[in-house]
Formats: structure tokens, C-alpha cells, sequence
């Protein structure tokens, strides 16, 4: 159930059309819908301020189209779903109305909220390999109502590139800093900036990056105040966690 929609029946209530016992019914309703393959949990954004993401991978086109549509029976506005196959994506766009982000794996049900954080959020990557983690981060902020700007390949093999944004960079709220190899940006921005810096390490990378866990360690030995680490290619943590800092204070 979303904030409104308690504001709504808490209105009702005041304005004697809801009666007490009726609005208790429908609040102990409303925590979770068993669609049976799926416990849907309606009460998230009321909790967190943040509606339920669909997890894409693993579930078929029709339990994605059935949580979908039960989420805007309940009135979300916008479903943000990930790690979505586009042979899903393409099926679930055939019966809902869908923007399919390939790059990011990303498919979105609804038009992107107006930006309502505190500030802007950067998402920078050390290179353009990097992209595809990086996307998931910057539209899951966009999703979730950021004003999102793009640094791609600004890498420390050619450190002059970053600091050709350092105006940029101090702008902002909160970095999203997403690096395979070494993962030795988040360290560097961590040094520049003066606001949270979140590390998102990527499985890009030689032999001895071991699918990213050479750039993971390094990203948790930062030497920079202020950063803190991801999983692996979660490209979605991150910008979740982006906005998240992006709304404090609202």
C-alpha cells in the first residue's frame, strides 16, 4: 500500500465515509497478495518509502505480468523490474506496456518520475566496458525520482578525463562509482568529493581480477573516507543506495 493510499483511508475515517472497522479490515489486508507463486508485498513503499522491484531473472513472462498488473491494480505508478532476459522482456511488452533498456537488462512499466531528491547523483564509470552495471545504477535512480548525470570512461588509466569534471563532481549528493580492473576509482572520487561515495565494483577484467573480487577488495581497502562498497556487478544496490542518501532530510 503506498503512502497515499493509507492518507486516503485515514481521510475517510476523519470524514466519517470509513468506519473504523472497515479501515482495519482493509489495512490487514493489504501487507502482502499471495498470487501463489509470488508473496507480493504491498506494504514496502509505506514501510521504506519505497515500492517492491521485480527481480527479473529466473521468472517467466507471465509471473512477471501478473505482478506487474496486480502492482498497478494497487495504483504504483511506476515498476521497475531487473536482470530482465529481453526474450522475457519482449513477452511482457507484448501484454503491458513496457520500456526495455537492453544495455541495462532493465524494464520499466510506467513514465519516470519528476526528480525529487536533494541534489543531483553521478554515476561514473572507469570504463566504457563498465556501462552496462552502471546503466542498471543510473535508471533504477532515475526510476526512484534522481536527477542523474553520466560520467563514463573516466578511469585512473587516464586520470585527466575525471578531472576535467571535478566542477561536476562536487555538485553532487551522492557518486555512484563503478569500476572493474583494479576498481581504483571509487578511491580516487572518494578523494575529490565531499559527499557519500558508493563503489560498485564489475567482473570486468583479466584473469587475476578473478570476476571482479581483486576490484571488490580493493574498493573495501579504500583509503578514502566516505566510500562504501557493493556486491559485484550490482549495479542496482547502487543506485537504490544513491537515492536513498538523495532523499534524506525530504
Amino acid at each position: 500500500m503506498s503512502r497515499q493510499n493509507t492518507l486516503d483511508i485515514l481521510q475517510k475515517i476523519q470524514k466519517g465515509e470509513l468506519s473504523p472497522e472497515e479501515a482495519m479490515l482493509k489495512l490487514r489486508m493489504e501487507p502482502f497478495e499471495d498470487l501463489g507463486y509470488v508473496k507480493l508485498d504491498h506494504h514496502r513503499e509505506l514501510r521504506q518509502g519505497i515500492a517492491e522491484v521485480i527481480y527479473g531473472a529466473g521468472k517467466t513472462a507471465e509471473q512477471i505480468i501478473g505482478i506487474s498488473s496486480a502492482m498497478l491494480e494497487r495504483g504504483q505508478k511506476v515498476i521497475l523490474i531487473t536482470r530482465i532476459p529481453s526474450e522475457t522482456a519482449e513477452k511482457v511488452a507484448g501484454s503491458i506496456p513496457m520500456k526495455y533498456h537492453e544495455m541495462a537488462r532493465i524494464g520499466i512499466i510506467g513514465d519516470m518520475p519528476e526528480p525529487d531528491g536533494i541534489g543531483k547523483v553521478i554515476v561514473a564509470t572507469g570504463g566504457t566496458s563498465d556501462m552496462p552495471v552502471a546503466e542498471e545504477a543510473a535508471l533504477t535512480a532515475e526510476a526512484l525520482g534522481n536527477e542523474v548525470v553520466r560520467l563514463y570512461d573516466v578511469g585512473v588509466a587516464g586520470l585527466h578525463r575525471l578531472l576535467s569534471r571535478l566542477e561536476t563532481i562536487m555538485e553532487a549528493k551522492v557518486i555512484v562509482a563503478i569500476a572493474g580492473m583494479e576498481g581504483a576509482l571509487p578511491s580516487v572520487i572518494g578523494g575529490l568529493a565531499d559527499c557519500p561515495v558508493i563503489a560498485v565494483p564489475t567482473s570486468i577484467g583479466y584473469g587475476a581480477n578473478f570476476g571482479g573480487l581483486s576490484a571488490l577488495l580493493t574498493m573495501l581497502n579504500s583509503c578514502a573516507s566516505g566510500v562504501c562498497v557493493v556486491n559485484i556487478d550490482n549495479g542496482f544496490g547502487g543506485g537504490y543506495l544513491a537515492s536513498m542518501i538523495n532523499h534524506q532530510g525530504k
